[in-house]
């Protein structure tokens, strides 16, 4: 199994990614976050010009944010910096598109964007739909060197419900997902629907994401690390509650049915202004450090919601993973707290 580490990008991100190519981690992953942090690929660009090694991914882009040529663009070029180390990651869109007021992107409107980079990505001419009518577009100079379409770029794609995991199957990408829990479970259902779609079971590329924190055993020092290296987790499973109450209806979940802790949280956004975009203040710090009226968010629930505990017990959780079917494991570390790639390191070592 394959250890990688992904990060809230920033501009110099491509000095842990330096480190984690030192320490022998596979990859480095890269969020896809307007509003929040500097640009994805200008990231990423830093780190393919720093490193010789480690893969570089998106982790992940989001459609609705770039037009398909824009995107294809981008990956060519970072192709051509790294050469057969980038990776497409891409979902229906999450904290990007949270962070505008926006809800997921329909399965069918993703699955005709990848199609139109991948195809773009191979060199060929390909129908691109902007919002009033198809164009035919490619690449126009690919021989001149200066992007790179010859060297391959494997899609991966972040899929969760059955829906996207058929999705998944059918474009044979490389399946990520996310969060500490029912791991193997959601592992399951890939696996189902990857041989549903037809596919070798044995080619199945599973990449789970998580937060988390290598305790110490002192106690003081393991709640600041609790809270600071996986609380980020914790906190953003109530900002994703709190959307789906709200305006964006995803689930359309009644507060009744909440526990205590949610309905807390609740009370606390309904205080947010402007009242009519309530998610800017919903999704600040997401995935980068807990907000102070976050009370609700505990040493002891961050534990027991995201991948924390001592050497041995994440060593031994690390090897249940791989044993599950995991071809690959993620830590996403925390602004502030890259240093937390050594913990893993020697944790990943021992699997």
């Amino acid at each position: 199994m394959k250890y990688s580490v992904a990060f809230a990008s920033e501009v110099d991100s491509w000095k842990w990614a330096k480190r984690a190519e030192e320490l022998g981690f596979h990859a480095a992953w890269f969020y896809d976050t307007q509003l929040l942090n500097p640009d994805v690929f200008i990231c990423m660009a830093l780190a393919a010009h720093e490193t010789t090694r480690i893969r570089l991914g998106t982790g992940v882009l989001v459609p609705s944010n770039r037009i398909e040529p824009v995107a294809a663009n981008a990956l060519a070029s970072l192709n051509q910096l790294a050469p057969g180390r980038i990776d497409f990651g891409v979902g229906t869109g999450f904290t990007a598109r949270r962070t505008m007021g926006q809800g997921a992107i329909p399965l069918q409107q993703t699955r005709r964007y990848i199609e139109t980079v991948q195809g773009m990505l191979r060199g060929e001419i390909v129908e691109w739909r902007d919002r009033e009518s198809t164009h035919k577009v490619k690449f126009l100079d690919p021989e001149l060197g200066l992007i790179n379409i010859e060297d391959d770029i494997p899609l991966w794609f972040s899929a969760f419900g059955p829906r996207s995991q058929a999705l998944a199957a059918e474009l044979g990408a490389g399946w990520l997902n996310f969060g500490a829990n029912n791991a193997e479970q959601a592992l399951a259902g890939m696996r189902g629907a990857w041989q549903a779609a037809g596919n070798d079971a044995d080619a199945l590329q599973a990449n789970l994401f998580f937060l988390g924190a290598v305790l110490s055993g002192d106690a003081e020092a393991d709640e600041g690390r609790l809270m600071a290296q996986g609380g980020p987790s914790t906190a953003v499973l109530f900002h994703n509650f709190a959307d789906e109450v709200g305006a964006m209806g995803g689930a359309n979940m009644q507060a009744g049915a909440l526990s205590n802790m949610l309905a807390e949280y609740l009370q606390k956004h309904e205080q947010y202004e402007p009242r009519d975009a309530r998610y800017l203040s919903n999704h600040k710090g997401h995935l980068m450090y807990v907000r102070p009226e976050e009370t609700h968010v505990t040493a002891e629930l961050v534990r027991a919601t995201t991948m924390s505990g001592s050497h041995d017990e994440l060593v031994a959780r690390m090897r249940a993973l791989r044993e599950a079917g995991y071809t690959q494991v993620t830590v996403q570390l925390v602004h502030g707290h890259e240093q937390a790639l050594q913990d893993w390191a020697e944790v990943f070592s021992e699997m």
